[in-house]
């Protein structure tokens, strides 16, 4: 699951520490937990702001290559728009937090390459 976050032009990312890719923030589900409810605990984990749940929208569901694992590891990613409160701040595990154009995409992990494209297409990344 993921939380996309576009302003300006460019969609909000994250680099996790020992990591060389950035990443659009979210993680796995838990047990017992919805398609909802994973990117509303990743957030607060790791950027320390609420993703307000009645705000979230579907984007879409994206399928590719899992980056740095063997050929035909597949990873599917749930995303979602919505608002948050709060301020923007690395916690945890993430060591960076920064703001991508599409001119980026090279620097994201291959699933991300699919959401920037839709974004691109969509015109909410320049």
């Amino acid at each position: 699951m993921a939380w996309i976050h576009t302003e300006g032009g460019k969609v909000l990312s994250t680099r996790s520490r020992g990591r060389d890719a950035y990443c659009l923030p979210g993680g796995k589900r838990e047990p017992g937990e919805s398609d909802v409810d994973t990117p509303l605990r990743e957030i607060r984990e790791e950027l320390t702001v609420a993703v307000v749940p009645e705000s979230a929208v579907l984007l879409g569901v994206f399928e590719a290559q899992a980056h740095g694992r063997p050929d035909g590891v597949v990873v599917r990613m749930t995303c979602y728009t919505a608002a948050y409160e709060g301020r923007l701040e690395a916690s945890g595990e993430i060591e960076e937090v920064v703001w991508l154009a599409y001119g980026d995409r090279h620097r994201t992990s291959p699933v991300d390459w699919l959401i920037f494209d839709r974004l691109h297409a969509a015109g909410l990344l320049l």
